[in-house]
């Protein structure tokens, strides 16, 4: 089974810079908690900023192939981030987390791509039972 790396903030924890959360109630995203498929992480929390989650050196370890981010954040952003000027100006530019996921060799999708997350991982496990 194939799993998948989850924003903890898409996930209702309140891991965000203001301490609130980002939940994505997403049918897709429900039916993934369900099998068991999701690893949730926060990567502004696991390099040390300060909400306490435990440390996320996980996707080496559970053979992660995708991931689904918060589109925007200048960490996990897969379509855009910010340009660092704090002026709210978007870059085509992924943020850092998703960038270095994305040279790893997973693909990386936002929280307006479950369909398109759900699919790939519907290939995924058909390459695998072939």
């Amino acid at each position: 089974m194939h799993r998948i790396l989850v924003s903890a903030c898409l996930l209702g924890q309140a891991v965000r810079y203001n301490a609130t959360d980002k939940r994505c109630d997403d049918r897709v995203l429900r039916r993934w908690l369900a099998e068991g498929r999701v690893v949730a992480v926060c990567p502004e929390v696991a390099g040390g900023l300060s909400v306490p989650q435990p440390p996320a050196e996980i996707a080496d370890e559970h053979g992660i192939r995708l991931a689904v981010l918060k589109e925007g954040s200048p960490s996990c952003g897969s379509g855009y981030s910010y340009d660092g000027t704090f002026s709210g100006t978007r870059v085509a530019v992924p943020g850092v987390t998703a960038a270095r996921l994305q040279q790893a060799g997973l693909r990386v999708f936002s929280e307006l791509q479950l369909a398109e997350a759900d699919a790939y991982l519907c290939a995924l496990d058909a390459a695998a039972t072939d």
